[in-house]
């Protein structure tokens, strides 16, 4: 059964764990329908428009 023969020292654990908070942020497009930023191939949670259909009707409107 393999056992580490030494601790692992905090600064090598840290920086084995350092790119974790690396991520990018989700990149933004304009709604064509109303100009609402919204994430790419999502319906926009302005007007609900995806692909030029209407796909989710805001209780609103109804």
């Amino acid at each position: 059964m393999a056992v580490p023969k030494n601790k692992t020292s905090h600064a090598r654990k840290s920086s084995r764990r350092s790119t974790v908070w690396k991520i990018n942020a989700p990149e933004l497009t304009a709604c064509p329908n109303c100009g609402e930023l919204t994430a790419a191939h999502k319906a926009c949670t302005n007007c609900g428009m995806y692909n030029g259909r209407q796909v989710v009707v805001k209780k609103d409107e109804q």
